[in-house]
């Protein structure tokens, strides 16, 4: 009997095994498949935390650090990651509702097809990061850094782009109905087709790459 007892105790104890939802906070906390609300984690040290499938409602990340954390397949509705460091995050499939993350630190973050419904990300640093076949559709990235962003296949339907920062970026098939370009320098951008732009608002402040007209219809009427 003993010796079962040893055993449980060494099964219980080894690495790698997921980690119940009553854990603390912590770098590497395993909360994959958790449901957790309105818990203030600002400026906790959660580096390569795990939060896949979760369900997040009100949470508050605030200038929390989150690099390397995985929320692939989460859900996050009306949560705070202002500020927050999520370098090289895993943000796959994300489903984000109402959730801000002004000025966060998302720089070769992966979004890819990661499904964000009216999230600010005003000032945020998204450098490199991947958000292609995404939906983004209504949100915000003004003033945003943009750079190198991949956004191959992604709807960005009546979101707000206007200043952000878009060297390199990739727009190829990317959907810009309705989007906000004013003040935007879109001069050095890829992928970009006349037909998108003709779907999208500007003004007399946006910069087009060369190949491409201003079209009649800009400024959009609001």
């Amino acid at each position: 009997m003993r010796t079962l007892v040893v055993a449980g105790a060494l099964v219980l104890a080894a690495p790698g095994l997921h980690a119940a939802c009553d854990d603390p906070p912590r770098e590497k906390v395993d909360w994959s498949k958790c449901s957790k609300q309105r818990l203030v984690l600002s400026r906790a040290s959660l580096g390569e935390a795990r939060f896949e499938r979760a369900l997040l409602v009100g949470m508050n990340f605030e200038a929390a650090d989150l690099r390397r954390a995985n929320f692939a397949s989460a859900e996050a509705t009306r949560c705070s990651f202002r500020g927050a460091v999520m370098e090289e995050a895993v943000l796959q499939k994300l489903v984000c509702v109402r959730s801000n993350f002004r000025d966060a630190r998302l720089a070769k973050a992966d979004l890819e097809k990661a499904e964000f419904h009216r999230c600010d990300l005003a000032g945020a640093t998204l450098r490199g990061a991947n958000l292609s076949k995404g939906d983004f559709g209504r949100s915000v990235f003004d003033r945003a850094d943009l750079s190198g962003v991949n956004f191959k296949y992604s709807s960005l339907s009546r979101a707000s782009l206007r200043g952000a920062k878009l060297e390199g970026a990739d727009f190829a098939q990317a959907y810009l109905f309705a989007a906000r370009l004013e003040a935007t320098d879109l001069s050095s951008v890829k992928g970009l087709k006349q037909e998108q732009i003709e779907l999208a608002c500007g003004d007399a402040k946006t910069k087009l790459p060369a190949a491409l007209k201003r079209p009649a219809s800009w400024p959009c009427t609001e």
